[in-house]
């Protein structure tokens, strides 16, 4: 996984309304924290730190006030519900060689068995133990031919190396469901009829 650098500054104002105008500026506040050591609340880049974000659990390289440089990983991003812009974000100090708790997406690729089935995402983010510079952007799980009743393990998931699972081995991640919608719906309308009569 590549480092994105982001040049970030401390601030010393907090609360709602340094906020508000912290965002006026096209800036998102943030904390950084790990390690045992106080937080460092930092102002960074809007735009710069959007397109960051873009990637999951993104190595940034930080470059504060330009005296110090540090490695973290995004651990809460708080967006606007409505707009989508970056209200908040907090980063987790990492070191070269740490092993860090992460949930990587999961992705299905190939076509169900023939029957109308659904793919049911139990768990749409799977979480690993990885470190922190080798983070994998995500895992792709093939669904092909699976049919009704089937699902996919944890344990079932070919992850690269370096990498372990952060739950346990028999948690369902995918699973197959036959289609009942349009069933019940045809039963529900006879009912009604009948009813009717």
């Amino acid at each position: 996984m590549s480092e994105v650098k982001i040049a970030a500054e401390t601030r010393t104002e907090f609360g709602k309304g340094a906020a508000r105008r912290i965002r006026r500026e096209d800036k998102v506040p943030g904390v950084l924290y790990g390690h045992g050591s106080d937080p460092i609340h930092l102002t960074f880049p809007g735009h710069e730190l959007l397109l960051a974000l873009r990637t999951p659990n993104v190595l940034i390289a930080l470059d504060i006030d330009g005296k110090s440089n540090e490695l973290a990983i995004p651990k809460s991003v708080q967006r606007d519900p409505l707009k989508g812009f970056l209200e908040h974000v907090d980063l987790q100090l990492v070191t070269r060689g740490e092993k860090v708790q992460v949930e990587i997406p999961v992705q299905a690729e190939g076509e169900l068995a023939p029957g109308g089935n659904l793919l049911e995402y139990v768990l749409d983010a799977l979480p690993v133990e990885a470190e922190a510079t080798h983070i994998p952007e995500g895992v792709t799980l093939s669904v092909e031919g699976l049919e009704a009743g089937a699902s996919v393990l944890a344990k079932d998931i070919k992850l690269p190396g370096g990498v372990t699972l952060a739950v346990e081995e028999d948690a369902v991640v995918l699973q197959v469901l036959a289609a009942q919608a349009e069933e019940a719906s045809e039963g529900a309308e006879e009912g009604e009829e009948a009813a009717e009569a």
